[in-house]
């Protein structure tokens, strides 16, 4: 999907976060797991990670996520007419985790629903607000990407335990002037690679017949490759769509799952590794969180300078991607 030209610019107006209180370092798991700090560190370049109190739902966090939206950009939420809140790890099945973020920062009214697509789910929300917006079904929307994955993987598990963590991102999108905002998304998803990326619902096993138990399912040599080509793969087309070389590419904000896979991505496009935004190894895998909380923090670090290239690519369950090309707009 490409933006039309003459229609008014779409892009991001405000963005904040909330990380958890809790630090978990690799030591935590080394102590108990068959694993040690250097081993995870190498494959996959996590040090630590956040764990939500147990009062800390994701609609918790992702209440806090737009709290500090709106301490760090005064008025941001005035005009939101739309909350979409993407997440693995719903409250509930209903009430939306997004009406329950809309109700603590006082957007009642606002429509609001969730989307699922797993860690990329943020890119689909944007993608989902900026339609809405551009066909005048919104004003303004809140896109909030909020998970407690700690509670979705099994602790004892080495192969999971070590990635995830918890924490939330959001961003404010709104009408910005021409040349600014979101100028291409892609998305996509093949329902062949389901089985190496799961976590139950209320089935209790997938269509092919593959059993699923309580906790988050993955076979990380085939999430991996699958990462390295498909992040590749979208982030190219979305600049393809916007008519963009590698060349415009002034930051990449991608998936935070390892940093092997962003590695790759620099190396396929050119770019020093200075150029993605990371910050996985302070809060490892937050899912669908990871690429608001990304940047979010390189906003505050004033990373992004006014007419910015950004890049944004994201993969999960589903098998699922995304991707989005932005320019970023760094206000009045």
């Amino acid at each position: 999907m490409t933006a039309p030209h003459s229609a008014p610019a779409i892009g991001i107006l405000a963005v904040g976060a909330y990380a958890p209180a809790a630090v978990v370092s690799n030591a935590h798991y080394a102590a108990r797991l068959d694993t040690t700090d250097d081993w995870i560190t190498s494959r996959t370049g996590i040090r630590e990670r956040r764990h939500a109190a147990p009062d800390e739902s994701s609609s918790v966090l992702g209440i806090r996520a737009a709290q500090n939206l709106s301490e760090r950009f005064p008025g941001a939420l005035d005009g939101v007419n739309l909350v979409i809140c993407a997440t693995s790890s719903p409250d509930a099945m209903f009430p939306s985790t997004a009406a329950l973020i809309a109700g603590g920062v006082n957007l009642r009214g606002a429509a609001a629903f969730d989307v699922s697509v797993a860690c990329s789910g943020f890119l689909y929300a944007l993608s989902v607000g900026y339609g809405m917006i551009r066909a005048g079904l919104a004003k303004k929307a809140l896109i909030v990407g909020s998970e407690v994955m700690s509670g979705a993987v099994d602790q004892n598990d080495r192969n999971t335990a070590i990635l995830f963590g918890d924490g939330a991102g959001c961003v404010v999108i709104g009408e910005v002037p021409q040349g600014y905002g979101f100028q291409s998304f892609v998305l996509g998803a093949d329902s062949a690679g389901g089985p190496h990326l799961y976590l139950r619902g209320a089935a209790l096993r997938l269509p092919e017949g593959t059993e699923m138990g309580p906790h988050l399912t993955q076979n990380g040599r085939e999430v991996f490759k699958f990462a390295v080509r498909t992040l590749g793969d979208s982030a190219e087309q979305a600049m393809r769509q916007a008519g963009m070389s590698t060349a415009d590419i002034d930051w990449l904000v991608p998936h935070q799952a390892n940093i092997r896979i962003i590695e790759a991505a620099c190396e396929r496009f050119g770019l020093p590794l200075e150029r993605a935004v990371t910050n996985l190894e302070r809060y490892g895998n937050t899912s669908a969180a990871s690429i608001p909380l990304a940047l979010a923090e390189a906003e505050s670090q004033g990373r992004f300078r006014d007419g910015d290239q950004l890049l944004l690519a994201g993969f999960g369950g589903g098998l699922s991607w995304g991707a989005a090309a932005a320019r970023w707009w760094a206000g009045p």
